[in-house]
């Protein structure tokens, strides 16, 4: 059976200091930081499985760690912040974090978030099929546009992918909050709106004008197979061929 190996970025000693210990007592192997300082080196230079991330660090803080790592890493990530305002939540996941627990938690609670998260994803991920310039590859966590990384968050790329998988299928937001989110985040309509805002505006900035999430007027979105512009006028239409 393979360990997994936690790192635990945490500057409160006793918060670490449980943290460490009810990891170890699950079977897990554990590094600790008690700064920002050096976490994203690290993450570069030693394989981790999980990374509990404190939002509110000395040095560095756990947004800019969060967003340094995404560069280069799919690692689940969970935040954990003493801050409850939506604003902060929304924060957290939109620069790539996979969940999110507010202090004071329960040691248990924590466990069993490590768990649900890397049940997700540590499920087998393959390339899927190229689609007019798109492609996405689960296995690096990465969304391409005409060869280019569109850069998109953790959440945004499971929503674009949602899409994807299933084109012209109209998605409500409720639909897309329940695929989507852990069921412990509290997510609202205006959360959803937020991240489809941001994926097309990352498709714009390599393809000005396409638009191929489209709104469905009192219900949701929809990946649609002709392309949408700005000005409401259709496009091109999709291509299919697999990806090499």
């Amino acid at each position: 059976m393979t360990t997994h190996k936690i790192l635990i970025v945490e500057d409160e000693e006793n918060i670490a200091e449980v943290l460490v210990a009810y990891s170890e007592q699950q079977g897990y192997t554990t590094e600790h930081f008690n700064s920002g300082k050096g976490v994203v080196n690290f993450v570069k230079q030693n394989p981790v499985d999980l990374i509990l991330l404190d939002l509110m660090l000395p040095e560095v803080n756990g947004i800019d760690i969060c967003q340094e790592v995404r560069k280069f890493s799919s690692v689940p990530i969970i935040m954990l912040t003493a801050k409850r305002e939506e604003i902060d939540r929304l924060l957290g996941l939109e620069v790539g974090a996979d969940d999110y627990i507010c202090k004071p938690f329960s040691p248990r609670e924590v466990m069993a978030r490590i768990k649900a998260v890397l049940r997700r994803t540590s499920q087998p991920r393959t390339d899927m099929p190229i689609q007019s310039g798109f492609e996405i590859h689960k296995d690096s966590y990465v969304a391409l546009l005409n060869g280019k990384n569109l850069g998109f968050t953790a959440i945004e790329l499971k929503i674009f992918t949602m899409f994807f998988e299933q084109m012209e299928h109209v998605f409500s937001r409720e639909d897309i909050i329940n695929s989507v989110y852990s069921e412990t985040l509290e997510m609202s309509d205006r959360s959803v709106d937020n991240h489809i805002k941001n994926i097309r505006k990352k498709i714009h900035e390599i393809e000005d004008g396409l638009n191929p999430i489209m709104a469905v007027y009192g219900v949701g979105y929809k990946f649609s197979h002709e392309i949408a512009s700005d000005d409401g006028e259709s496009g091109r239409k999709y291509t299919h061929k697999n990806a090499l």
